[in-house]
């Protein structure tokens, strides 16, 4: 039997619960994928995002308390957590778009006209 995602430092049931709606279903297959790997699948699943969860995971994942993060450090996981957040987040709005250029049902800003 493999360890629950709970079984990592700071990462308690409701974390374990959304690492679930995201398909990752114990703690090998989190440290596998690596935080920010991890972090975008639960993006992806309908997490909102959250700088401090962000950082909570990864300082579980390198097996420290959940505010040993600071200074510079803190400041690089930040500029990490908003590109991929960024990148997460953004793409389904994209595919959207494009899916409605496709199908023409998006009307270019020059066709509209002043009611």
């Amino acid at each position: 039997m493999s360890d629950p995602v709970s079984s990592i430092r700071n990462l308690g049931p409701a974390f374990e619960q959304a690492c679930t709606r995201a398909g990752i279903h114990s703690a090998q297959q989190l440290r596998e994928m690596g935080p920010d790997a991890a972090y975008a699948r639960l993006l992806q699943a309908g997490t909102k995002p959250h700088f401090i969860g962000y950082y909570v995971l990864v300082m579980g994942l390198q097996g420290r308390p959940w505010n040993d993060c600071k200074g510079e450090e803190k400041k690089a996981l930040r500029q990490r957590f908003d590109a991929l957040k960024a990148q997460v987040v953004s793409a389904p709005q994209s595919r959207m778009i494009s899916d409605l250029d496709a199908i023409g049902v998006r009307v270019a800003p020059q066709d509209l006209k002043p009611v």
